[in-house]
């Protein structure tokens, strides 16, 4: 589940390049996929299992943890780092991901940091920077854009981590549900969606249907199968098997948009495969 949902996760560039050239920026694009992907469940659950909505009040804190200090910073911190250095260093950065959950696993669900573990995220690690080729961008990088880099990362990972919780309580449809409700409240203000502008160009069939197949393919689907995920294996495990998102990612742009592979690329995806399996192991051998 959590590598199919990483593969989705890949092709969220497919509809952000489509929707970014139509005009709309990155704050529109998020405050689209977290404000459909919020109506869509909110029809979904009402119809099927309007029991799932309910919440307790006090655990709103989860749900602000989810939506606003993972996926709306992280997002924003990402982008960020797009524009302060370059995709290659930022994705390097986004990344750093699994360490964090790593370690705040061990803190928070007393989850061990084994060999394994450490020899996997190693791995990750030098995947990433030759699959970005970070190598040969090692000049832009400025403070403020290692700052929002980590930021990024540590974004990131604060979703498994406040998922995890949610989940000792209710179910992935209502921790998702909750999660792009309360991404949706805090940045519709700061997006351009009620403008004439947008719904003109919402007036384009493909436009619209564009936005549907983020809010539902990497959107809801992916983060649904990484949350059921999370209920059978450990924060760290799954973290770490997310990292398939950038192979996937890989794989679409040679497929789609004719992109080649450097040797050293290959070795980087292998690497990342080799430390998902790693992880599937119990102990080394």
């Amino acid at each position: 589940m959590v590598a199919v949902a990483a593969a989705l996760w890949g092709t969220i560039g497919l509809f952000v390049d489509y929707l970014a050239t139509e005009g709309f920026s990155i704050v529109d694009i998020v405050a689209f996929r977290v404000s459909v992907s919020a109506v869509l469940l909110f029809g979904f659950l009402k119809v099927k299992y309007p029991s799932l909505l309910k919440i307790s009040l006090s655990d709103l804190y989860l749900f602000f943890g989810t939506g606003v200090l993972s996926i709306l910073f992280f997002n924003w911190s990402y982008f960020t780092a797009i524009r302060e250095t370059s995709l290659s260093i930022a994705v390097v950065f986004l990344y750093t991901g699994p360490t964090f959950v790593v370690i705040m696993s061990r803190i928070f669900f007393k989850e061990k940091i084994t060999k394994n573990k450490q020899l996997a995220l190693l791995l990750t690690f030098v995947g990433i920077v030759l699959v970005s080729e970070i190598y040969s961008e090692s000049g832009n990088l400025s403070v403020y854009g290692l700052m929002v880099g980590i930021g990024a990362g540590f974004g990131y990972a604060l979703y498994s981590i406040f998922s995890k919780l949610a989940l000792k309580k209710y179910r992935p449809l209502t921790i998702l549900f909750y999660t792009f409700l309360t991404a949706s409240i805090f940045v519709i203000p700061f997006s351009q969606l009620f403008t004439v502008e947008t719904l003109d160009n919402l007036s384009n069939s493909v436009t619209v249907l564009t936005v549907l197949g983020l809010a539902i393919f990497p959107t809801v689907l992916a983060y649904l199968l990484y949350t059921e995920g999370l209920k059978n294996i450990e924060a760290g495990k799954a973290s770490i098997t997310a990292m398939t998102e950038p192979l996937a990612a890989t794989l679409i742009g040679i497929f789609i948009f004719g992109d080649l592979l450097s040797l050293l690329q290959i070795i980087g995806m292998i690497s990342i495969l080799l430390s998902v399996l790693l992880i599937q192991n119990r102990r080394i051998r």
